[in-house]
């Protein structure tokens, strides 16, 4: 029987550390006005959730803190315990002004509203 929990506790880690890599999943839509980002980080307290925007850069961290006694009784565990991702936006952030007008966490996902500037740039075709 330990063996057999041994393996189910390592597929376990690397299914973890597969979607530590690929996650998190993100969807974006873009209006007149506005970048809408919403990113799914379920399991996560919105206290241990970093965010931060350099020019186009938006950045997100997460780290799940575990108790001791749940590390002790942890059997499997496939979802991530941290984020790490740089994702580059689409947009140019609106100088001058706040670079995020809200940020939400509800229910495991994340919704960011982004103002952004629309420059239209004339084309010479010659």
């Amino acid at each position: 029987m330990g063996l057999m929990k041994e393996v189910i506790k390592e597929m376990g880690n690397k299914s973890r550390e597969f979607y530590e890599f690929v996650l998190p999943a993100i969807d974006m839509h873009l209006t007149d006005d506005k970048l809408i980002v919403i990113i799914d980080i379920p399991g996560f307290s919105k206290k241990d959730i970093q965010l931060s925007l350099c020019g186009d850069i938006l950045s997100i961290k997460a780290k799940k803190i575990m108790d001791k006694k749940d590390s002790e009784t942890l059997i499997s565990n496939q979802r991530p315990n941290m984020i790490d991702k740089k994702i580059r936006l689409p947009i140019e952030i609106k100088e001058g002004e706040e670079e995020i007008e809200s940020a939400r966490y509800e229910d495991g996902v994340l919704k960011l509203i982004i103002p952004v500037t629309k420059k239209s740039k004339n084309i010479t075709i010659e």
